[in-house]
C-alpha cells in the first residue's frame, strides 16, 4: 500500500490532475447529456441502474428492462456501457491523484490520511463489477435471474457509497484547504 501511495505522490502534479479532471469530466458530461438520457428517453420515469444509489428490487429492474424494450437495452449496451467502461479508470485515477495532491497541501509527508486516496479506486472497481452485472442482465432478458440482480443493485449500492464518500472527502479536503489559507493571511 505505501509503494501505491508513494506512485501516487509521484504523480499528483497540479497540471496532470487539472488534464485528467477535464477528460474526466468530458466523459461524464457525455454520458449526463448524451446517453443517459437517450437511454432513459425509452423509460422516462425510471432512473436507469446507473442512476439507483439506494439500488433497486427484481421487480424493478423487470419493470425498466421491459420498459426499456429491445431499442432502449440495446442503445443502453452499446452507447452508455462503453462509456461508463471508460469513466471509472478515470475517475479512479483522477480523483485519486486529486486527494493526494489536496493532501500534499494540507498535511505533512508521512500523513496516513493519505490513504484515503483508495476510496475513488474503491468506487471506480464497484462501477465496473456494477456494469458487469448489468450486462448480464439485459443479455439474459426477459430471464433475469434473482441473484445477478440482487448483485447489481448491491454493486450499485457500493459504488455510490463510496463515490459519496469521496465526495465528501474532497469537501472536507478543500475546505481545511481554505480555511489553511485563510488562517495564515
Amino acid at each position: 500500500m505505501n509503494l501505491y501511495i508513494q506512485n501516487l505522490k509521484k504523480f499528483s502534479t497540479g497540471k496532470r490532475v487539472l488534464i485528467l479532471f477535464i477528460l474526466t469530466m468530458t466523459i461524464y458530461f457525455t454520458m449526463i447529456f448524451y446517453s443517459i438520457p437517450a437511454v432513459s428517453s425509452f423509460a422516462p420515469n425510471l432512473p436507469i441502474f446507473d442512476l439507483s444509489p439506494f439500488g433497486y428490487s427484481f421487480a424493478y429492474a423487470n419493470e425498466l428492462l421491459t420498459l426499456l424494450g429491445t431499442k432502449g437495452r440495446e442503445l443502453y449496451l452499446t452507447t452508455q456501457l462503453p462509456l461508463d467502461f471508460i469513466y471509472p479508470g478515470l475517475f479512479s485515477i483522477t480523483y485519486s491523484l486529486m486527494l493526494v495532491w489536496l493532501c500534499s497541501k494540507i498535511f505533512s509527508e508521512n500523513s496516513k490520511v493519505y490513504y484515503l486516496a483508495i476510496v475513488p479506486f474503491f468506487a471506480g472497481i464497484f462501477d465496473y463489477i456494477e456494469n458487469i452485472y448489468i450486462i448480464k442482465m439485459i443479455n439474459s432478458f426477459p430471464i433475469l435471474e434473482v441473484v445477478i440482480v440482487e448483485s447489481a443493485s448491491i454493486f450499485t449500492i457500493l459504488k455510490s457509497s463510496f463515490t459519496m464518500f469521496f465526495f465528501l472527502l474532497l469537501t472536507i479536503g478543500f475546505a481545511l484547504l481554505f480555511k489553511q489559507k485563510f488562517s495564515k493571511k
